[in-house]
């Protein structure tokens, strides 16, 4: 995670840099910036010489947190013309200069404000400010789960419609396609029948008349193709057999293949435009990877490669699994095949005041 942080005064500079080396502890890098000329920052602080506007705007691209050392009112001033949505707007945390206080104050659940804002404060031995409903009633928040866990929401709406459901005392359904630990909230339910729900799955299914969908990143898409095949038809290729199989393209984890493939531009680009890593095996690695069915093997793929599958071989080795999700599929010159990696729901305390 990373965070910027601006302070007003020489006081609050000297605070800026106490949290930013408590916060390192933790991983999260800050930046750290006071926007006063006139006196000589503490070591690690830089003097802000241009608009706090510019500031803001070049953090908000940047940073998963900013934090203001400062008014409220400054901070708010400064973030307004840059609000976009809950799913893109990073944390934002304000901490008055004595350090007495630390409000979250934007993207309390999916962007970690709440969470961030607690952390800050048992660095600096303050009170944290939380004023998102779930977390003043105890309850469990949908989206906050769903961001710590690194999951899909494919529907805000759901989303609020579900936590104000829960903030009145009602519950709401669950379902899970995988295993689930740890002690589920008491308004949850699993086995009830239900309007509104959420689920846990790559699949497409809707348990509830009204569904929220998370959906966990566990799935590897293996896929081999001709050389020089354009970037589009592999992206073409991949969402139309991911649609087949009903299975959530947010799902993907990494794409896998042959390093013999490592610099083909259609795959690269795919990988890009998913926001994930592309990895590589090769033909010894890839000959070692076993299955429970017998692979789709090709003679030609083997003498060009020599291996005679990839997509399969390489989607069973990224996810470290036998079984594979989605078998070979040849479509215009690309193979898809996918698996997921084994997963369990852990469902550890969620709420902040209990």
């Amino acid at each position: 995670m990373k965070a910027g942080l601006i302070s007003f005064t020489r006081h609050g500079a000297v605070l800026a840099q106490r949290l930013s080396a408590g916060l390192a502890l933790e991983k999260i890098l800050c930046e750290m910036w006071v926007k006063k000329k006139e006196i000589t920052p503490p070591d690690g602080v830089q003097v802000l010489h241009g608009e706090l506007k510019a500031w803001t705007r070049e953090q908000f691209a940047r940073q998963d947190a900013i934090i203001f050392i400062s008014a409220a009112a400054i901070a708010v001033r400064s973030i307004a013309p840059y609000l976009k949505n809950k799913k893109e707007d990073p944390a934002v945390l304000v901490i008055d200069e004595q350090g007495r206080y630390v409000i979250s104050l934007l993207s309390g659940h999916i962007g970690g404000a709440n969470e961030l804002a607690l952390l800050a404060a048992k660095i600096l031995g303050a009170e944290p400010v939380i004023t998102t409903a779930t977390d003043l009633h105890g309850r469990f928040a949908v989206d906050a789960f769903a961001a710590k866990k690194g999951m899909y929401l494919d529907s805000m709406l759901y989303a609020k419609e579900i936590a104000a459901q829960l903030v009145e005392g009602a519950r709401v359904g669950m379902r899970s396609a995988y295993p689930v630990e740890g002690n589920v909230p008491k308004e949850l339910d699993m086995v009830g029948k239900y309007e509104l729900g959420f689920t846990i799955d790559i699949r497409k299914g809707a348990p509830f008349s009204r569904t929220l969908h998370l959906v966990p990143r566990v799935l590897t898409l293996g896929i081999g193709c001709r050389k020089g095949i354009h970037e589009t038809v592999i992206k073409e290729v991949v969402t139309e057999v991911l649609e087949e199989y009903g299975i959530y393209q947010e799902s993907v984890r990494q794409i896998a293949s042959i390093d013999l493939k490592k610099e083909e531009k259609g795959i690269l680009a795919l990988a890009d435009s998913l926001g994930v890593p592309f990895v590589t095996y090769s033909a010894t690695e890839l000959l070692e990877v076993e299955a429970e069915e017998d692979f789709q093997e090709s003679e030609f793929v083997r003498q060009v490669t020599g291996v005679g599958n990839v997509c399969e071989r390489a989607a069973l080795k990224g996810a470290g699994v036998r079984r594979l999700l989605i078998p070979k599929t040849a479509c215009r010159g690309v193979t898809v095949a996918a698996a997921a990696m084994t997963y369990t729901v852990c469902m550890e305390e969620t709420r902040w005041n209990q």
